[in-house]
């Protein structure tokens, strides 16, 4: 029945599209390029590239700007770009192979390939299954545990990391509502990994790149960086862009892993359209029409507006977001790395892929251009993309200044005012978090000084803020994350333990410091 329900609805949908399009109008190549160029000025992307797959054949594709404002190399069709979160797909079509194979299926049980998998609740542990691993149902808060593997100096193990998931508190019931997440993913990568005897990345490699000759994907964090022709992330730093560092550890892979060039991409993309076949003339396929059918298949409802597009439902499939978008089925995905953005969306009624990469972390430039594509075969007229989202940016820009204005100004005027200030030798010490590792607090200069253990990424200058809290300003300005630091105290005034939060609500939600409760090593 249920399959019966999707065709009609396929075809009833494919009817609308057929019909819709005969009065819309694509952007053309010389539009898209210009599109393009003013979003690029207006959210200061060095680098973009940009491809669009109608009816099997390109009808654009082309590179822009620099791959980075260290090098000023001009980015090319084979520059590697980070795909991020676009990753996931890969990691979903992964296991759909090996289900194909019937070497396991969606529903097989985690501690069935992983037997020391452990979550925080018995019962969980017990029912969790592979498809509970990537469709963000588990339970866990936004990108819970993620400052395991983020930013990436952490030196947090995969073994250690699976270890660890079982110290992560839930913050709703299983399966029960949406909470974004990479670790599982990881998890995810590891089963494809012990059931298939291959590593991930040679999974992947052998599976995937090769087959479709998408010679210009990496997966390995040391063959990337030794690249010759791959971007830099970029991003803002008190009004002036500036390179930023790597954003996930290499056992983050089948989270977020692969950089790959837009010729790459649009070969994945293109695969995907043709229901995962391929070759000159699609005679091989990379997985069966079932198994595309369960990844573009809801499985967690996510609550949403109407947004642009008119939209009535939106869900999480498996490894991708689905949704209806002006009467359409949309098959999407955005990554985000620091100072890295990409989004990939599907129409396969219309047969349509867009593809946008690049190197600075504004995702409202990809919304910006891929909306705007849309609109044109839509038959959407009078919108104005780049508008619309540059004054959304500048609202939550206008925010977090706000923000950030009244804490500088509030701390300045504890440090003027005459009430008695907290002993820094009360907060010196070693605290420990049961996943995320060792703290040392200590006393540098005068001033308390912050540094993970596992993670030197996290290190900078803690000050004096209200109360038993502090401000800590890591080192690194360009992670865009600085935090309060709230103290617990003993009956004589001494600290015995500390809990975290981001200061700005534009922080990136790997930076899980809510998660975090550290206490004093005895």
């Amino acid at each position: 029945m249920k399959s019966l329900i999707y065709k009609r609805l396929f075809l009833a949908a494919l009817f609308l599209s057929v019909n819709f399009s005969i009065n819309a109008q694509a952007l053309s190549a010389t539009q898209i390029d210009s599109l393009v160029q003013k979003t690029m000025a207006t959210f200061d992307v060095p680098g973009i590239a940009v491809a669009v797959l109608k009816d099997g054949k390109i009808y654009h594709k082309n590179t822009y700007g620099v791959s980075s404002l260290k090098t000023n190399a001009k980015v090319n069709d084979n520059t590697l770009f980070g795909v991020a979160s676009n990753t996931k797909a890969f990691t979903t079509a992964a296991m759909g192979q090996l289900v194909d194979q019937g070497k396991l299926t969606w529903d097989t049980k985690v501690i069935d390939i992983i037997p020391e998998f452990q979550l925080y609740d018995a019962y969980v542990t017990r029912e969790f299954t592979l498809r509970d691993l990537v469709t963000h149902r588990s339970g866990l808060g936004l990108g819970a545990g993620d400052l395991m593997v983020f930013p990436a100096s952490n030196t947090t193990t995969k073994a250690e990391m699976i270890h660890n998931l079982r110290y992560l508190k839930p913050v709703s019931s299983f399966r029960s509502k949406f909470d974004y997440d990479n670790l599982l993913y990881i998890v995810a990568g590891e089963a494809v990994a012990r059931v298939s005897g291959q590593s991930f990345d040679d999974y992947i490699t052998e599976n995937f790149f090769k087959p479709l000759k998408m010679n210009r994907s990496l997966l390995s964090l040391p063959e990337i960086k030794e690249d010759g022709n791959r971007i830099d992330g970029h991003a803002p730093v008190n009004g002036k862009l500036g390179l930023t560092a790597d954003t996930f550890t290499q056992i983050s892979t089948p989270a977020a892993g692969i950089f790959a060039s837009i010729n790459d991409m649009s070969t994945w993309v293109q695969a995907l359209l043709n229901g995962g076949k391929y070759g000159e003339k699609l005679q091989d396929s990379l997985f069966s029409t079932k198994t595309l059918h369960e990844m573009w298949s809801p499985q967690t409802l996510i609550k949403s507006g109407k947004g642009p597009y008119n939209t009535h439902f939106s869900a999480y499939g498996l490894g991708w977001f689905l949704s209806d978008v002006n009467g359409y089925f949309q098959v999407t995905h955005t990554g985000g790395l620091i100072g890295i953005v990409s989004q990939v969306t599907l129409l396969p009624e219309m047969d349509l892929g867009i593809i946008v990469l690049t190197n600075q972390q504004s995702g409202a430039a990809f919304s910006a251009i891929t909306n705007s594509i849309k609109d044109g075969y839509f038959g959407i007229k009078g919108k104005n993309r780049i508008k619309e989202y540059n004054e959304r940016r500048l609202a939550g820009e206008k925010e977090e200044d706000s923000i950030v204005s009244a804490l500088e100004s509030s701390i300045a005027a504890q440090l003027k005012s005459k009430t008695p200030k907290p002993n820094p030798a009360d907060y010196i010490g070693t605290y420990e978090d049961n996943w995320f590792g060792n703290v040392a607090i200590t006393n540098q200069n005068g001033s308390l000084h912050f540094k993970a253990e596992k993670s030197s990424d996290l290190t900078g200058t803690m000050t004096f803020y209200k109360g038993t809290t502090y401000v800590v300003r890591w080192n690194d300005a360009s992670l865009k994350a600085d935090a309060f630091v709230n103290f617990s105290l003993d009956t004589e005034g001494k600290a015995q333990g500390f809990t975290m939060s981001p200061i700005s609500p534009l922080t990136d939600f790997s930076y899980d410091f809510q998660d975090l409760e550290f206490r004093r090593e005895k």
